[in-house]
């Protein structure tokens, strides 16, 4: 987490702009020049979502540490969503964003040895190294076991990469499996973040933080001032502020003496040039607008 951490410190901003592109975000100037220039919808709908998340990347990579995709809004668009998302992750990386990709993959074995090298390491092709994509962390779902950990933790290791487990999620529903209580009265999301921190204990930086994160949702404040007592060592990345209803008092417990968390938002970012008098044409900078607000407001908190 050292890498991500130094880019907080560099900007005093604990946040991460949720780049959850969707067609209705974009403007429609940028989706009529997409569609006059290609024929192919897949080319076209790619060329709309890189030009909006650039335009944005542009606007905000000087004051905001990251960006966070939502896989699922470019895999709608099948293989034009997918060269969307290469092609904004490598842009971000190129102008020193720390890139974090929300897949919440899943699986056991040799299966997740593929989604890890896919996003986290290499996979040879042939006889070549070859990495598909740039991102520095992913989301990852543990409810299937330990498996997931001891597959991706040595490609976390060789390549300076790291993982957010899903802890606490913020939906709604979040407790009809995660609060689930065993024989001992613990809670499966404790069972779960015991497990994060056994794996993690060896890969702690120079800030005290391990390379596998948790999810913990600023909707769930109560487990979230839990999990950071508990979680010493845990960094958080905190879902659920803006649109899902958390204030920045809800995410402020997600830190300890202002550090161990950043704070993400997609919705209120991406479509500030609706909400406000802006032009569709000042997209870009209603969306700075917006960033700096929230950091403003988050760092009064702290």
């Amino acid at each position: 987490m050292d890498r991500l951490i130094d880019l907080i410190e560099k900007f005093n901003n604990r946040t991460v702009v949720g780049l959850d592109t969707r067609i209705t975000y974009i403007p429609q100037f940028i989706l009529k020049e997409a569609i006059s220039k290609f024929q192919d919808e897949e080319e076209a709908i790619s060329y709309a979502i890189i030009r909006f998340n650039k335009e944005i990347i542009d606007a905000i990579k000087d004051i905001v540490p990251a960006i966070k995709l939502q896989m699922a809004c470019y895999e709608a668009f099948g293989v034009g969503g997918i060269k969307a998302l290469r092609a904004t992750a490598k842009y971000a990386k190129q102008n020193g964003m720390y890139v974090i990709f929300d897949g919440k993959r899943n699986d056991i074995g040799s299966s997740m040895e593929f989604y890890s090298k896919a996003y986290l390491s290499t996979t040879t092709l042939f006889d070549k190294p070859y990495s598909p994509f740039c991102c520095d962390s992913l989301t990852v779902n543990l409810y299937l076991g330990s498996d997931t950990l001891r597959a991706v933790l040595e490609d976390c290791m060789l390549y300076d990469k790291t993982i957010f487990v899903l802890l606490k999620t913020s939906n709604p529903s979040s407790n009809e499996i995660q609060n689930i209580k065993d024989e001992n009265g613990e809670e499966i999301f404790l069972k779960v973040a015991k497990i994060c921190e056994s794996f993690g204990e060896k890969t702690i930086g120079k800030y005290g933080y391990q390379k596998i994160g948790a999810v913990v949702g600023a909707t769930q404040k109560e487990e979230l001032k839990l999990l950071r007592k508990k979680l010493k060592s845990t960094f958080f990345l905190v879902p659920g502020y803006g649109a899902q209803g958390a204030n920045a008092l809800d995410v402020s417990y997600a830190f300890e003496e202002g550090k161990g968390a950043i704070i993400n938002n997609s919705r209120q970012i991406l479509c500030a040039w609706q909400q406000k008098n802006y032009s569709e044409k000042d997209f870009a900078n209603a969306s700075r607008d917006a960033a700096i607000a929230m950091r403003d407001e988050i760092n009064k908190y702290i």
